[in-house]
């Protein structure tokens, strides 16, 4: 699924993405592999934020990134994921990891235009579908349905409320 998802974003060296729901840091490291790999120079980086609503997971993502050196590229930030980073939006990317009942706004207004973003949208427990939203560089959104998957929930705001 993390390389479907990464294929699916068209990441480029250089984006800046934001990643919402930081797991254990693996999918953001892919991310800053392609983004800002090692062999290009520094100037022409990208970054990941990636925003984890869960303390402990976001401690635990934190230190598997800065142990396998992927700190220089990827920034953990403990926070409600559905709401975005503004701080350093707006991003070329978007990825979310847990499904969301809807496609936040706030995600929507962070991405830039000709922005990409993937989210799964739909119930708990099991079944919802990957969306693409696309922005083009009107700021037009369009959305395209890339199949079924099994995501864990989104929580926060704009995520599923029990």
């Amino acid at each position: 699924m993390v390389s479907i998802m990464n294929e699916a974003l068209q990441l480029e060296v250089g984006h800046r993405v934001l990643e919402v729901g930081a797991g254990s840091g693996w999918h953001a490291a892919t991310i800053a592999d392609i983004i800002a790999p090692k062999d290009a120079p520094r100037s022409e980086w990208g970054h990941v934020y990636t925003v984890e609503i869960i303390h402990g997971l976001a401690e635990a993502a934190r230190k598997n990134i800065m142990n396998t050196g992927y700190g220089d590229r990827v920034t953990i930030i403990c926070a409600d994921g559905s709401m975005g980073h503004i701080e350093k939006a707006p991003y070329d990317r978007v990825l979310v990891t847990a499904a969301a009942p809807d496609v936040p706004k706030p995600l929507i207004e962070q991405l830039k235009p000709s922005g990409i973003m993937l989210i799964p949208v739909g119930g708990v427990p099991l079944f919802q579908s990957l969306i693409k939203v696309s922005k083009d560089a009107d700021g037009k959104i369009s959305k395209e349905s890339l199949g079924g998957v099994a995501f864990v929930p989104l929580t926060g705001q704009y995520g599923h409320q029990f």
